[in-house]
């Protein structure tokens, strides 16, 4: 970290030093973009973050009576690298994340380190419509998780993302694409990966992690990759649809959420070391939609976790003598969004999300209404948005309210 830090300070050090410098970079388009004079690679340069502000209220439906809190926070803070080496057939991308929600809980699993690269991976485009890719990126799951952060259509992802996606893993994925006629195409991806989630140092506790995605856009290919890109900001003149599937299969995992979450350990002993590891094979479906049409844009998705080892459970019996358990997070998801992007850039939008998970995971059915407003200035590469949420749980008389303002800048 203080590497790359040193080096880019040395870099705005020298502009200063020795006169300003002017680039023929668009905004949202990358800071620095460079091309070698023998054309044998290329690398571009950004960053985004997004400040944010988050109020929550949980109301109790008994007395009206009940608890807030606030805070301000740097949601998300990325240092961006991608370009081509060798050849234009063969790309990089290499992506850090360096707020403190980016780099999440060191662990042993992590050497204790944070784990600040998110991406880091080739794609080698080998033969015609063939691209292997290699090295730790998202994989391809739900559509709602493979778009970026910088171009959600509200302030953030929704429950159903945040319960069952499958995020990023390091292995291979193999991408194709037929065209059928002048617009019908049909994608197609498999991957394997280590099942263990981003930025393991230790060898693999449990299985390898086994993916399959299919997507049909019979209209032809959206303008500017907006199938995987929240709101209509392209006012597409012509309806533009794209229907995706996938299908995870997760041998022997050891995390309580496919390969996120929680370590599902057992038998802690009083120096801290950890006898083993409960172990549950999880299947995983996800179907989605995009539609998208004059500003107006729609997005679904549904959700199917299932385990044939799901009844495994861990205990863990706290210092109150309490005790937690954790399994597998089992259970379906539904989300259903849609806005209106108006002509002044102005848009409303509008979400419903219901989690409904297996009563072995001894959690409830929860369901959330959010409602959302954005004034995009130049895109997603600079926006405010603002939302409010309000969240219901079944068998609770605790009803919960969020409101969130963020502002979103990237280069």
């Amino acid at each position: 970290m203080n590497k790359i830090l040193l080096l880019l300070s040395s870099f705005w050090l020298t502009t200063a030093l020795f006169g300003q410098s002017i680039v023929d970079a668009p905004f949202g388009k990358g800071l620095y973009n460079v091309t070698a004079k023998d054309s044998s690679w290329s690398m571009k340069f950004g960053l985004r973050f997004q400040t944010q502000f988050n109020g929550t209220w949980d109301v109790d439906d008994v007395d009206g009576i009940g608890n807030g809190s606030s805070q301000f926070l740097i949601r998300r803070a990325r240092l961006k690298f991608d370009g081509f080496a060798y050849s234009p057939k063969l790309e990089y991308k290499f992506e850090l994340g360096v707020s403190n929600s980016d780099l999440g809980q060191a662990s042993d699993r992590t050497n204790f380190a944070p784990r600040m690269i998110l991406d880091a991976v080739l794609k080698w485009n080998f033969y015609q419509n063939f691209e292997l890719w290699g090295g730790q990126t998202k994989l391809p799951g739900n559509r709602e998780r493979v778009i970026s952060s910088a171009n959600l259509q509200l302030v953030d992802r929704s429950i159903l993302n945040s319960t069952y996606n499958i995020d990023r893993d390091v292995g291979f994925q193999l991408h194709h694409f037929i065209s059928l006629g002048d617009q019908f195409k049909i994608k197609e991806i498999v991957a394997i990966s280590q099942g263990e989630g981003r930025n393991l140092t230790q060898r693999n506790l449990g299985g390898y992690q086994y993916t399959g995605r299919v997507e049909v856009l019979p209209f032809g290919e959206f303008t500017k990759k907006g199938d995987y890109s929240g709101s209509d900001i392209s006012r597409e003149s012509k309806p533009k649809l794209a229907i995706g599937a996938a299908y995870d299969y997760h041998d022997r995992a050891v995390r309580d959420r496919s390969n996120q979450g929680n370590y599902m350990s057992y038998d802690t002993n009083l120096d801290g070391t950890i006898d083993g590891y409960f172990e549950a094979t999880v299947s995983t479906v996800f179907i989605d939609m995009m539609f998208k049409y004059k500003g107006f844009s729609f997005m679904g998705e549904y959700a199917n976790r299932t385990s044939n080892d799901h009844d495994v459970k861990q205990s863990i019996v706290n210092d109150d003598l309490s005790i937690t358990t954790r399994t597998e997070r089992v259970g379906t998801g539904l989300n259903l969004q849609a806005g209106y992007l108006f002509k002044n850039n102005w848009e409303l939008a509008g979400r419903y999300t219901q989690i409904d998970p297996l009563a072995i995971t001894g959690r409830a059915s929860q369901q959330q209404y959010t409602m959302g407003i954005s004034k995009f200035f130049v895109g997603h590469a600079l926006k405010v948005q603002t939302d409010l949420s309000y969240l219901t749980t079944d068998g609770s008389l605790t009803r919960g309210l969020m409101y969130r303002l963020q502002v979103d800048l990237h280069f």
